[in-house]
């Protein structure tokens, strides 16, 4: 098969991995990524913290039962660190103003009580986005069922805590997004861990990897496909290009793909779950400070909430150093909320609205990524909300004649983490190969740009 050549749009974790799997069943790949990096949302800050401390500015946490991540970091050589080993507590303003510390899990268990006759319902239809059940709890919000069923107005506001995960408030988050994560499980039991020294070398040392260097700057304008093959129209800082190959691999997220023009449409249904997939508003937020002020022995180091700061938690105790940073991922509606409280009062008044972790030690260090502004992306990741079609949910991973589809909103046990990304570009190049097997090989060519 080696004169096979597929083009992979999209240098995060789901296009890298695809890519290297097409490579070992002997396939010629060429990369593309619009951005000047690989690893879309992995992405390691290093620059502005004393010390030489970093932190991630996307995906941070790898959990115990996400064996596909797991993996690849032991294939490339990358020992992975514990962290966060007491788990999760909450963080939240009581009635009389006062901040609230809880630990434990014991608020989870309240949170989730409402949603078990649900689940059992998700559980005998075995998980299946379609038919009359999917298709009922899909079009109804997680706030619209709570009030539903007569839960007190205080349960549905401290659900908002849960934005720090599926980056959606109540309000906006499908009940079927809801069921789908308590009938999978919690994962992590086994622990929580991060790659040592950074994230972000999942996804250079895998492009090292490459026989052909990634073709960065590189954006994807359209696509023409045919039975035999696939053309590709980029855009680089030299101008227009165009790229023959046997396949391609959208390894981007459906925002981006909603963006490229194709000279043959693709299926209607399959269009308008691409089309109206959202992406959760996300605002990350690292705090380098003196010491670590928030650590108390027997308590966790990382807190739910459901104030306008987000999640926190401690973003390198497996760091040298007295200095320590904490990691903001204001979800959903927090996220504008969040940069409002930067625009006024800046990171001291972020600070100020953490005192019920501890007393602050001085700031050294801020850095703000808002993923919304991204034009790459448009926020952090998929969440499905009650305006997407339940039914469409296979199709955004399904192919369509030589256009195959990754990307963790593809993936769907580990939507929204870097293990859908890496299991999605596996899947992907998989399929690629089984179609170059049977299917005629076109020789593909790159035109000078």
């Amino acid at each position: 098969m080696p004169r096979n050549h597929v083009i992979v749009a999209g240098a995060g974790l789901a296009g890298l991995s695809a890519a290297r799997e097409l490579e070992t069943r002997g396939l010629r790949v060429t990369v593309i990524d619009a951005r000047d990096r690989v690893g879309g949302r992995v992405w390691t800050i290093r620059d502005g913290f004393a010390g030489g401390q970093h932190a991630e500015a996307g995906a941070d946490i790898i959990e115990s039962d996400q064996t596909a991540v797991i993996a690849l970091a032991k294939d490339l050589g990358l020992p992975l660190v514990r962290i966060l080993k007491d788990g999760f507590g909450f963080y939240t303003v009581n009635a009389r103003g006062r901040s609230q510390v809880r630990t434990g899990m014991s608020h989870l268990g309240e949170l989730f009580a409402p949603f078990q006759g649900a689940v059992r319902e998700y559980q005998l239809i075995e998980g299946r986005w379609d038919g009359p059940i999917a298709e009922a709890f899909g079009r109804e919000s997680v706030a619209a069922y709570l009030v539903r069923t007569g839960v007190s107005r205080d349960l549905i506001e401290r659900m908002r805590a849960l934005r720090g995960f599926f980056l959606a408030d109540p309000e906006d988050l499908s009940m079927l997004a809801m069921l789908d994560f308590l009938a999978t499980g919690f994962g992590g039991e086994g622990g929580m861990f991060r790659v040592k020294g950074g994230n972000d070398q999942l996804a250079t040392t895998l492009a090292a990897t490459l026989k052909s260097r990634v073709r960065l700057g590189t954006v994807l304008r359209r696509v023409e496909h045919r039975p035999d093959g696939v053309t590709a129209a980029v855009e680089d800082r030299k101008g227009l290009g165009r790229i023959d190959a046997d396949a391609l691999i959208l390894a981007m997220p459906a925002t981006t793909v909603r963006e490229v023009a194709f000279d043959r449409p693709l299926p209607d249904a399959q269009w308008q779950a691409i089309a109206s997939l959202k992406y959760g508003g996300a605002t990350r937020l690292l705090l380098q400070y003196a010491s670590r002020w928030w650590v108390t022995p027997g308590r966790p180091r990382a807190f739910g909430s459901d104030l306008a700061t987000g999640a926190v938690w401690d973003a390198n105790e497996h760091q040298r150093g007295r200095a320590g940073i904490l990691s903001l991922l204001a979800g959903g509606r927090a996220s504008a909320e969040l940069v409002d409280i930067i625009n006024r009062e800046g990171a001291d008044g972020v600070t100020a609205r953490l005192r019920a972790l501890g007393r602050p030690s001085p700031l050294l260090a801020a850095e703000v990524v808002r993923w919304n502004d991204d034009p790459w992306v448009g926020g952090g990741y998929a969440f499905f909300d009650t305006e997407f079609p339940a039914s469409g949910r296979d199709l955004l991973a399904r192919p369509h004649g030589r256009l195959f589809f990754a990307g963790e909103h593809t993936s769907i046990r580990w939507q929204g983490y870097m293990n859908g990304a890496v299991d999605s570009g596996v899947r992907a190049a998989t399929e690629v190969a089984h179609l170059c097997t049977t299917a005629p090989r076109h020789r593909g060519t790159i035109a000078a740009t």
